[in-house]
């Protein structure tokens, strides 16, 4: 059941940005506006030189995760964004523990369902 109040305020790589997504990423979290964020990032590219301004946007273009496509309502679902962003393996893996448990669930149910035991104690209860 997704949490009524929950708000997650996660520091991520916008999916609109212009450029990797790291200034509007930034700006979301801070709850600032792009435009005066990116005016100081590109000020600070001019003064510390190309190279410096550069390589740090790299890294932090490398190490925001990508915003989550739909909005994350729960703990749980910010949980597993973050488990399958940094390891796809382990977000499938997740998925297909959680699939096996629900086939294992249908399964109990269609063998109650199907037994003749079942459609006895169903005659039984219309007789009555």
């Amino acid at each position: 059941m997704p949490d009524r109040d929950y708000s997650p305020r996660g520091l991520y790589r916008s999916r609109h940005g212009v450029l990797l997504g790291v200034c509007r990423g930034f700006a979301d979290y801070f709850d600032i506006s792009v435009f005066w964020l990116r005016l100081i990032v590109g000020l600070g590219f001019l003064f510390t030189g190309l190279w410096p301004g550069v390589a740090i946007y790299l890294v932090a273009a490398l190490l925001m995760k990508p915003e989550p496509v739909q909005d994350v309502r729960s703990e749980g679902e910010r949980e597993f964004y973050h488990s399958y962003v940094s390891s796809r393996s382990l977000g499938l893996s997740r998925l297909k523990a959680q699939f096996d448990r629900l086939d294992r669930r249908i399964r109990r149910m269609e063998d109650v369902v199907t037994s003749k035991d079942f459609s006895w104690q169903r005659r039984f209860e219309q007789d009555r």
